[in-house]
């Protein structure tokens, strides 16, 4: 066994030993004694977000609530909100590890980083700015919305840094754009996440802001153990293979958690970093295994879509998936999506519609809209509307 294995098997066995401790349900779940080996993994039980639901608001913390300085949760739109609690460690190595992801930009006093995820009960805004501070650059806690402002301070402060969300980024790199700003900016990198996001919008949001743009999913290997398996049968597949992302957190005090099915989509990389980080790798989000669409007997991923339809010059990254039922019980599918300003419109649509056929074999109906004509987001897009009755 290597060093690095044996330091991960040690931090394994030790959150193991927390959980078992201090939440019931791990130690209804867990077996009683340490892990042998890292291969023993896969025989642990999966937690999934209705147990956090069931325990709903604190059997999921593994420490007396006087040691929790923090609590973040999730919005709650589909129940209970899952609660996540934070001892003043969990905090002090949450900023190093922010603070980690933003020097993959060199970000150094001097910067200035406008931080537009939101503040709250959101861990996004409150997870950068902690990272932010670390690094000694200037952070400007704007939060999400009021984009003429968030301009404005773009311009006026000399912004070097930007993070959002990428479809908010895109909201103000259009912003930007009808107040013919771009040339007063000073944006170099920006640090989006929160939704999957394809690389043909990672080009929009480059050109349309002028940075480099960095993904963030906010895993690191030496904070957590990472597996990918398959999501209809949950055994681990082989590096380099498409699953669903597992995560067991390593470091965690006040809400560690065992093999935690995070829905999303992604492949792990075993080859090294041309950059010479010795950690493995994540290819980018590819979707969630709760948000395939199935039609007409099809499997369909909204990234999947907006992937094809970035590689069909003039259109956008704006865009709406609408699914309906007809009279017949046929499903259908129409692709509601904006053009550039300077697009030609004709036989756009068509060639939408095949790049679609000729991709994933399936018929849809594409509607071009003017620019602007889809509802803009100050967070997460709303990229599907499912009409059916299911």
């Amino acid at each position: 066994m290597q060093v690095r294995e044996v330091d991960t098997l040690a931090r394994l066995n030790a959150t193991l030993e927390r959980a078992r401790a201090g939440v019931a349900l791990y130690r209804e779940r867990l077996p009683a004694g340490p892990l042998a080996s890292l291969e023993q993994v896969a025989g642990l039980p999966f937690t999934v977000k209705d147990d956090f639901r069931a325990g709903y608001p604190f059997g999921m913390l593994a420490v007396p609530r006087e040691q929790v300085v923090r609590a973040h949760m999730s919005s709650g739109t589909t129940g209970r909100p899952i609660v996540t609690g934070y001892t003043r460690a969990d905090l002090d190595g949450w900023a190093e590890r922010m603070a980690r992801v933003l020097a993959a930009a060199e970000v150094a006093p001097g910067d200035v980083l406008q931080n537009a995820y939101g503040y709250g009960l959101f861990t996004g805004g409150l997870g950068f700015h902690l990272g932010a501070e670390r690094t000694g650059c200037v952070v400007v806690p704007t939060s999400s919305g009021v984009t003429q402002r968030q301009v404005m301070l773009l311009r006026d402060l000399g912004t070097t840094i930007l993070a959002c969300t990428p479809s908010y980024a895109l909201v103000l790199a259009e912003a930007v754009a009808e107040q013919g700003a771009r040339g007063d900016l000073r944006l170099r990198a920006g640090f989006f996440g929160a939704e999957p996001w394809t690389d043909g919008m990672r080009g929009e949001i480059e050109r349309g802001l002028g940075l480099e743009a960095f993904d963030n999913y906010g895993v690191f290997e030496d904070h957590y153990l990472a597996e990918v398996v398959d999501p209809e049968t949950g055994r681990p597949v082989p590096a380099g293979e498409p699953g669903e992302l597992v995560v067991t957190s390593l470091t965690r005090e006040a809400s560690p958690v065992v093999r935690y099915r995070t829905r999303d989509r992604t492949v792990l990389v075993d080859e090294p970093c041309p950059c010479g980080s010795p950690f493995r790798r994540m290819r980018k989000i590819q979707g969630r295994t709760d948000d395939m669409l199935v039609v007409r007997g099809e499997n369909v991923f909204p990234s999947q879509v907006e992937d094809i339809l970035l590689g069909v010059d003039g259109l956008t990254g704006n865009y709406q998936l609408v699914v309906d039922r007809e009279s017949h019980r046929l499903d259908t599918l129409q692709v509601r999506i904006e053009a550039r300003a300077d697009a030609d419109h004709v036989g756009l649509r068509e060639r939408a519609e095949a790049a679609v056929k000729e991709t994933i074999g399936l018929t849809v109906s594409v509607t071009v809209l003017a620019p602007g004509a889809l509802p803009r987001s100050e967070g997460k897009a709303k990229r599907v509307i499912d009409l059916r009755e299911l």
